[in-house]
């Protein structure tokens, strides 16, 4: 088999390494401005920087006193739309004593009094039925800000997918960019105005180059995926909204990697996207992004061979858009491990040399850590044979990428021994219970054919929810270390035959069901007696030394959730911390790592809640937490005016106390010391 891995330009072709060579590599210092998060204190980009470290050099807020944080102001994102916002997941840029972020079911760009959360300005469309039909709606994760010194700008992407450009300091659209302040990102590629494609992400500002990715519905809604619209990666000029370049990761015939589509299989399937935040490194010139799955998620017989660009990273020129380099992480993915995060860019040394590096956190628990310069490995990525599955219709890869270091910062595969055992009662439950199904003891671990009555599916894990997800990690380049939250995930997955009057695709993802049985077979969700089916941890942090590549800790983080603490079978145990599940981004500080629980729990005084959450970087003790009204629903962030130092994070959902299980909408929750 040919190593798809990882290919240099020269690799795939002597017109893309012409193209490389006369790249540029180096952007005008307006581009290197962007690097860093500004004035001390600042937080200019969705990552803290250009890197994606999400790294603050604060230390007011310390481990003596983050018990003492008290609310200094919220914003209600209520209304922003034409219904409360259930879902806040944007991290805020500040500038200069405004805060800047994305809130609200129809996603306004809003500015906020960075001291008192009052609102400056908001800029919203009514995009109608294309909004209405978005396959990314609500507030998503935010946006972008830009300056040449004189001038200030803000820039983010509609449900409907359009690219708006607005002045930073009244929220006007910027006449001169695009039409009007907007550029129609579906018009520019020729695709109707309800068309499945759209972003959640923020764009990313690099230089004058503003660069945008795209985003689908998940295969696994569409009737007819192999279909469906294929992902650009785009760059625009920042002033005038002009359209610079366009990266096809399904390659276009005659385009380096359209050969590890067989069968002429690149025309007819779409999806494979960048749907998550992007990194860059001005000095290179590079700006890097990950690419999801092509169609489908769990079944991939319609495109037959290696298939890239998916699930992989790639590095283009910002100014060209050539490609540098990329990495394959997955070959032919059938797990659904899309590349959910922004690469963190590090300098690290290795042995006693420097290298450039690039670190990229994924869905399956591996970080792959590349030399951010070449796309070559800093530690051996090995090609290890893996299991075939028994879909006859399905392309299978021979080998798949194991790193050697560092660890997988999550478990990968499940075996008995990771069954319920918190009493024989149970664990004699579970066994009853995975009888019916394949367990997966492998990372790759294929979904099967579902037969009734067994197996009905493979119990894979990781599955396509992750064990790390869109928030991310941080990195603090004092001390060289990595920090993630990831997930406990794993799930059922079977494939039946597709039904042709719905879908082209030979199969779905779906289980057998009983003869004569009618309807569809209901999902498993792999619960015992409502306890997940697998041990604890649920949630963790993870710190690794990323010039060792070897794991420095790892702690449960988050409660223990109300069903596993209050369980009838479980009463009068001690349960040790378990940790939970969530959407959860980490902050690290001069001194702390900072992460929100994302799972609200009963509290001692008999309301949901959550908890703001602050570690020990070097050892993860937990030296400090605050009570918050529920979970947080995107990445904390912190920055300093009038020497006071603020973190603000997002929050949505169950609970408030006082208030029982009462929902609440999307709020914006800034804390301070007194």
């Amino acid at each position: 088999m040919t190593n798809f891995t990882r290919r240099d330009i020269g690799a795939l072709g002597a017109a893309s390494a012409i193209a490389l060579q006369t790249g540029s590599l180096l952007l005008a210092g307006a581009a290197r401005a962007q690097t860093t998060s500004g004035a001390k204190g600042e937080w200019r980009t969705y990552g803290g920087d250009l890197a994606s470290r999400r790294y603050a050099p604060l230390d007011q807020i310390n481990a003596a006193n983050f018990k003492d944080l008290k609310v200094a102001w919220r914003f209600h994102a209520d209304n922003l739309g034409p219904s409360p916002d259930p879902n806040l997941q944007a991290t805020p840029l500040m500038v200069g004593g405004a805060l800047y972020l994305t809130a609200g079911t129809r996603r306004a760009a809003v500015a906020l009094d960075a001291r008192t959360g009052e609102m400056r300005w908001k800029f919203n469309m009514d995009e109608g039925v294309r909004g209405a039909k978005a396959p990314r709606p609500g507030s998503g994760r935010g946006l972008a800000y830009w300056t040449d010194g004189s001038e200030e700008r803000i820039l983010f992407v509609t449900p409907g997918y359009q690219l708006v450009a607005l002045n930073a300091r009244t929220g006007q659209p910027i006449a001169n960019f695009g039409k009007g302040g907007i550029v129609d990102l579906k018009a520019d590629i020729g695709v109707p105005e309800t068309a499945d494609i759209g972003l959640h992400a923020a764009p990313l500002v690099v230089g004058d180059v503003v660069v945008v990715g795209a985003a689908h519905l998940p295969s696994m809604y569409l009737n007819d995926a192999t279909g469906n619209i294929k992902g650009k990666v785009r760059g625009f000029d920042v002033r005038t909204g002009k359209r610079l370049w366009i990266f096809h990761p399904i390659p276009n015939k005659g385009e380096p990697g359209y050969n590890t589509w067989l069968d002429g299989s690149a025309e007819r399937n779409g999806n494979a996207g960048s749907w998550a935040q992007m990194s860059a490194d001005p000095e290179l010139g590079l700006v890097y992004f990950g690419i999801e799955l092509p169609t489908g998620d769990w079944y991939g017989g319609n495109r037959p061979g290696a298939g890239l660009f998916g699930e992989s990273i790639v590095a283009l020129d910002v100014q060209t858009g050539a490609m540098k380099w990329y990495y394959q992480t997955v070959h032919h993915g059938i797990w659904d491990m899309d590349i959910p995060c922004a690469a963190i860019l590090a300098d690290i040394v290795v042995g006693g040399r420097r290298i450039k590096a690039l670190a990229q956190p994924t869905k399956h628990g591996f970080l792959f850590v590349l030399d951010r310069v070449t796309g070559k490995p800093v530690w051996p990525i090995h090609e290890k044979p893996v299991e075939k599955g028994n879909v006859p219709t399905e392309w299978y890869s021979p080998t798949q990428p194991f790193p050697s270091k560092p660890p997988a910062f999550d478990r990968q595969g499940m075996t008995e021994k990771d069954l319920i055992d918190f009493t024989p009662e149970l664990r004699k439950k579970a066994l009853a219970l995975i009888a019916d199904y394949k367990l997966g003891d492998s990372v790759f671990s294929p979904p099967c054919l579902s037969t009734w009555p067994r197996p009905l599916g493979t119990i894979i894990s990781p599955t396509g929810d992750g064990s790390a997800q869109w928030p991310g990690g941080a990195f603090d380049p004092e001390t060289n270390t990595f920090y993630i939250f990831s997930n406990l995930s794993y799930g059922a997955v079977g494939l039946v035959p597709g039904n042709p009057a719905m879908t082209r695709m030979a199969m779905t993802r779906g289980f057998a069901k009983a003869p004569g049985a009618t309807g569809v077979a209901p999902l498993n969700r792999l619960t015992v007696d409502g306890l997940p089916l697998f041990k604890p941890w649920y949630g963790r942090i993870t710190a690794i030394d990323l010039n060792r590549g070897e794991t420095l800790w790892q702690v449960p983080h988050g409660e223990t959730p109300d069903e596993v603490r209050n369980h009838p079978a479980l009463k009068g145990m001690t349960i040790p911390p378990t940790g939970s599940i969530g959407k959860v981004g980490v902050l690290a500080t001069k001194t702390l790592l900072i992460a929100g629980d994302g799972t609200t729990t009963t509290g001692a005084d008999g309301v949901l809640g959550a908890w703001l959450r602050a570690y020990d970087k070097r050892t993860g003790a937990e030296v400090g937490k605050v009570r918050m009204d529920t979970r947080v629903t995107g990445s904390p962030m912190t920055y300093a005016l009038d020497d006071k130092q603020y973190i603000a994070v997002p929050i949505s959902g169950p609970g408030r106390p006082g208030s029982g299980s009462t929902g609440i909408p999307g709020e914006l929750v800034a804390y301070r010391l007194p």
